[in-house]
C-alpha cells in the first residue's frame, strides 16, 4: 500500500500561535491580552461596512485601488510604493515567501512578535533569535553580528511586541550601515501610533532613503479593525512590485476595504483616541514604578510585566479577578491598556504581587 500524503515533516514542528485569551462563555471579563483598540468602531466605518455587505456577491478590488491611493496620500508617498494585504502578518508571510528559499536565515530579535519564527519557518527558511537586552530593547548591534552570507531577512518590531521598546534613528542607521545591500530589512511598525519618543525609527524616510528597507503597517490597533484584517507594506517601487505580484489575489475583502478607507477620513478622531491610550498608559507605567516595578518604557498600547517563571500564575489570577492578560511562561506578562475599570483592577493585582513577593522575600 502506498503511503498517506503528508505534509512537509517539519510542518509538525512549528510553534503554535496563542492568541490572546477570551473571557468564558457567559462570563464577563476585561480583555486586555491581544493589544486590541478599546474603543468600538465609529458610525461612519459601520456605515461604510453595512454598504459594502449589499455587494458581497462581487469579488472586491483585487487592487484595493481607493484604499492604496488613500494610504499614499496619508503617509505622503507614491501610490506605486504601498501594497495592502489581510493584514500585516499576511503581508510579512508574502514577504518571506517570496524573498527566502530553503536554507535562508531570518534573523529577528527575541523575544518579539511570536508570529516571526512560524511565518519564517513556513517559507522553508531558519530564524536566528538574537536575545533582546535587559530592558527589553532590540540589541542591533548582536543582530547585525547575526548576519551571514545566508541571511536574507532581519525582522526590527519598533513599538517591539512585547515590551514596547522603540529602536532609536540613529542605531537604525548605524545598523543598516553594516547590513549588506542584498538582506531586506522589514520594520515592522504595526504600533507607531502610539509612540511619543521623538528620538525614535522614521521607517517611512528610511524606506524612501534605503533600497533594502520595507515597512509594514496596519488597521488592526490604531484603527480599531482588527476583526477586518488590513495591513499594508510601504517600500521601494521594485519592492512594491514584486511584492504585490506575489500576494494573493483579492486578498483584502470588500468589507475591510471600505471600512479601512472610512477610517482613514478620521484621522484626527484616530489620532484623539491613540492620545487617550497614551495618556493612559503613562499612568499606569507611573503607578506600576511607584509601587517598585522596573517597567521598560512603552510605545505600544500595551505593557511588559518580566515576572518570568511566575507569569503564567500571574496571568491565572488576573483571570480569576477578571482581567484576561497574556502570558509569556517563563518571560513575562504583556497587559494591554483597555477600559480604566480593567486598567486599575490589573494595577491592584501588581501591587498585591509585588506585596507577596517582598514577603517571600523577607
Amino acid at each position: 500500500m502506498a503511503p498517506a500524503f503528508r505534509f512537509r515533516s517539519d510542518i509538525d514542528s512549528l510553534p503554535a500561535y496563542v492568541p490572546g485569551q477570551r473571557p468564558p462563555a457567559g462570563r464577563s471579563a476585561y480583555k486586555l491580552s491581544s493589544n486590541e483598540n478599546p474603543f468600538p468602531p465609529s458610525s461612519a466605518v459601520l456605515s461604510a461596512v453595512i454598504d459594502a455587505a449589499a455587494d458581497l456577491n462581487r469579488y472586491p478590488d483585487m487592487a484595493a485601488t481607493a484604499l492604496t491611493a488613500a494610504i499614499a496620500e496619508h503617509v505622503g508617498v507614491d501610490a506605486e510604493r504601498v501594497v495592502v494585504g489581510n493584514g500585516s502578518v499576511a503581508v510579512l508571510e508574502t514577504v518571506l515567501q517570496a524573498a527566502c528559499r530553503p536554507g535562508d536565515e531570518v534573523v529577528h530579535a527575541w523575544r518579539s512578535f511570536e508570529a516571526y519564527p512560524i511565518a519564517v519557518q513556513v517559507a522553508g527558511a531558519r530564524s536566528v533569535p538574537v536575545p533582546l537586552r535587559e530592558d527589553g530593547s532590540h540589541d542591533l548591534d548582536a543582530m547585525a553580528d547575526a548576519v551571514t552570507e545566508r541571511t536574507r531577512v532581519v525582522l526590527v518590531c519598533s513599538p517591539n511586541n512585547p515590551t514596547g521598546t522603540v529602536v532609536h534613528e540613529d542605531e537604525v542607521r548605524a545598523f543598516l550601515a553594516r547590513v549588506p545591500r542584498e538582506v531586506l530589512v522589514v520594520l515592522d511598525e504595526a504600533y507607531v501610533e502610539y509612540v511619543r519618543d521623538d528620538a525614535a525609527v522614521d521607517g517611512l524616510a528610511l524606506a524612501a532613503e534605503f533600497k533594502n528597507v520595507l515597512v509594514l503597517r496596519t488597521f488592526s490597533k490604531a484603527y480599531g479593525l482588527a476583526g477586518l484584517r488590513v495591513g499594508y507594506a510601504v517600500a521601494r517601487p521594485r519592492l512594491a512590485r514584486g511584492l504585490r505580484t506575489a500576494l494573493t489575489p483579492f486578498g483584502v475583502n470588500a468589507l475591510a476595504q471600505a471600512a479601512a478607507l472610512a477610517a482613514l477620513r478620521e484621522a484626527d478622531a484616530v489620532a484623539e483616541r491613540c492620545d487617550r491610550v497614551v495618556a493612559e498608559r503613562s499612568r499606569l507605567l507611573g503607578a506600576l514604578r511607584e509601587m517598585g516595578w522596573s517597567v521598560p518604557e512603552s510605545h505600544g498600547n500595551f505593557y511588559w510585566l518580566a515576572i518570568r517563571r511566575h507569569s503564567a500564575s500571574f496571568a491565572r489570577e488576573a483571570a480569576g479577578s477578571g482581567a484576561m492578560v497574556r502570558a509569556f511562561d517563563g518571560d513575562g506578562v504583556r497587559v494591554s491598556v483597555g477600559e480604566i475599570e480593567g486598567n486599575d483592577l490589573v494595577l491592584r493585582l501588581a501591587e498585591d504581587w509585588l506585596a507577596l513577593e517582598r514577603s517571600r522575600a523577607l
